[in-house]
């Protein structure tokens, strides 16, 4: 007899879930927005960052040490697996700088579309604005789902993949960690991950917009010491952009008072090169004011702020700056401080740090260890990777396996 299976959220592992599920049984997506995929729609800004192009070890290694928990599923379900079934369903892709794969189009909605018509394809019942309230669980078995309505649905499997509490406003307010703690399961503390950080300086906000390309960020946490190369961005409240967001999610945890953070602006030269570089430029500029001659050096908009952070006269001459006065600017364009006093919040976070304790929950199946045929997936489990397509990876493979397995299961 076909089985019944019943998927909560309709995110992209709630939509793998369906399609691979529904290959052998009759599949209900229950989703309570309006529409499917919402945050797939706003992935890498709208062009939909759907994978990363790296070998399998490098996917796992993007998760930290809790990456070993996915091996099987990226196995199971691999980033060439992904690409090759987006091609199948009509979607032709590209791999960009750092690995991340994009739709040729550049058009997250594209992938949307092109799921959507296979669900509708595998005869899958999507039932938009359904919001789920409770598992039904008897004698440590899922049984079923009780809807917002007071409906109850029954069916031989659950999978969940209602997603974590980032961007609350597209309907993931975190409603599958409240279920699941009822069910026993520990949720190991929640933070918002990937996300912009919050500094103390006011400057910031008069560079609101300005693009660091080519730094590298590091913050200590007591004895760690957290690094990160890349590009960075200024905005009104503090920092962001790909090295900053990848940073956040090493450092929230102890964000409970604030950190010191230093900007290398250039990491390319040691201090002994750089010293030669600046003594080569107040040369050239020797005439000209110290506030006019780093404009070889730093972005314009960024030199009123340095120079103003350095303490040196700005109108002084080049030919009058001292061996101390070098110093000063040569620390720092090395060591460019800011101080991280906290995050924008879920409201603009990537994903969600924290989740369902990796222990209770089988890596072979998404299979929970406490409720026999409950499968949990995506970003209700403790993973969460650096940006570059990973998390979307991971959606998509542990909505696979919990689809497979809960389709296939006795």
């Amino acid at each position: 007899m076909e089985k019944k299976i019943l998927i909560v959220g309709g995110g992209a592992a709630g939509i793998m879930a369906a399609i691979k599920a529904a290959e052998k049984s009759k599949v209900y997506l229950f989703e309570k927005m309006s529409r499917l995929g919402l945050k797939i729609l706003i992935s890498g800004k709208g062009r939909c960052n759907v994978t990363n192009a790296g070998p399998i070890d490098q996917l796992i290694k993007a998760f930290g040490r809790n990456g070993r928990f996915l091996h099987h599923a990226f196995y199971a379900f691999s980033n060439e697996d992904l690409i090759k079934f987006l091609g199948e369903i009509g979607v032709r892709t590209k791999t960009e700088r750092g690995g991340r794969v994009f739709p040729v189009s550049n058009h997250s909605k594209d992938i949307l579309d092109a799921l959507k018509m296979e669900l509708e394809r595998r005869n899958v019942t999507v039932k938009e604005k359904t919001s789920v309230k409770d598992l039904i669980i008897v004698n440590h078995k899922v049984k079923g789902i009780a809807l917002k309505s007071n409906e109850k649905m029954f069916g031989d499997a659950v999978i969940l993949a209602t997603g974590g509490k980032s961007f609350p406003g597209l309907g993931t307010t975190g409603d599958g960690f409240d279920m699941l703690a009822k069910t026993g399961h520990t949720i190991q503390s929640l933070y918002p991950a990937l996300v912009p950080l919050v500094v103390e300086e006011k400057w910031v906000r008069e560079l609101e917009g300005l693009s660091l390309k080519n730094v590298r960020v590091s913050v200590s946490v007591g004895k760690k010491k957290f690094s990160h190369f890349g590009d960075m961005v200024f905005t009104k409240q503090g920092i962001s952009g790909p090295i900053i967001l990848s940073i956040s999610s090493e450092i929230v945890p102890s964000l409970t008072k604030p950190l010191p953070f230093e900007i290398d602006l250039k990491p390319a030269l040691d201090e002994k090169v750089l010293d030669k570089r600046l003594l080569k430029d107040f040369a050239k500029y020797s005439n000209k004011e110290y506030k006019n001659s780093l404009s070889d050096l730093l972005p314009r908009s960024f030199i009123p702020i340095f120079v103003s952070l350095t303490g040196i006269v700005p109108n002084k001459k080049c030919n009058e700056l001292t061996r101390e006065d070098r110093k000063k600017v040569l620390h720092l364009l090395k060591h460019f401080p800011l101080t991280i006093t906290g995050t924008e919040g879920f409201a603009h976070a990537v994903v969600t740090k924290g989740g369902v304790l990796l222990k209770e929950v089988d890596p072979k199946t998404m299979q929970s260890k406490l409720i026999k045929n409950l499968y949990i997936t995506g970003e209700l489990l403790d993973l969460d990777g650096i940006t570059g397509g990973y998390n979307l990876q991971a959606a998509f493979s542990t909505g696979f396996v919990a689809g497979f397995f809960a389709s296939n299961n006795p």
